[in-house]
């Protein structure tokens, strides 16, 4: 295993005294934190320059009922670019400063999103952007877990109005052709969406839920 870094050193002891008492679980010896809300990801990033040493930071949100075997950013917001490890005096400061900020978005997004419905919400009024394939199939989705038909017929005709240019985008208007035909079944989502989230855990490696507690 190669020697850590100084730059890696300082951001995972920063993040360890700032995430780790929130609840947050770090992934291996990578610079990813994880926030873990069962149906939910909270994501923590200080990715690494690949021209130096030095961090940012990436922090967002994974919805699990997408069934993938890597994390993803399906909200994300970065909140600073590189900053460049100079000495260790230097880059403790920034690395403590990253931390701080990171603890106040992650707070942040668990206050914004205790539940399905403030999701469904949240992604309901966002506008439609063609070409962001995702947005309205994860829109459509959150909106039939709460029974919002005709947010869900709305967000799920446009993921099927792109034309599909790949293997994995024909996959997923097949999940939504599926969704319609059981869109007024909240009983029928809600299975879907259990069987996706538990299988995507797995997919991750994540344990610690009760499969009854994952959607809330």
């Amino acid at each position: 295993m190669p020697p850590t870094s100084p730059a890696s050193r300082l951001v995972a002891g920063a993040a360890r005294a700032r995430l780790r008492p929130l609840g947050l679980r770090r992934r291996g010896q990578s610079r990813l934190w994880l926030d873990d809300h069962g149906w939910w990801l909270g994501l923590v990033e200080f990715p690494s320059p690949s021209w130096s040493q030095g961090s940012g930071l990436h922090v967002g949100a994974m919805w699990l009922w997408q069934d993938v075997e890597h994390f993803a950013f399906h909200l994300s917001e970065r909140l600073s670019g590189t900053e460049d490890y100079r000495s260790d005096e230097q880059f403790a400061a920034v690395a403590e400063d990253l931390a701080l900020r990171a603890e106040t978005q992650v707070q942040k997004l668990r206050h914004q999103f205790p539940d399905v419905q403030s999701v469904a919400r949240y992604l309901a009024v966002q506008p439609v952007r063609r070409g962001w394939f995702w947005e309205p199939w994860h829109a459509g989705v959150a909106a039939a877990l709460v029974g919002d038909v005709a947010v869900a017929q709305e967000r799920f005709a446009t993921v099927l109005e792109e034309e599909p240019v790949a293997p994995w985008m024909e996959s997923a208007q097949q999940t939504v052709r599926e969704l319609r035909g059981m869109v007024r079944d909240r009983s029928a989502i809600r299975a879907w969406a259990l069987s996706s989230i538990t299988s995507c855990r797995e997919r991750l490696r994540l344990t610690g839920y009760d499969k009854e507690l994952l959607i809330t």
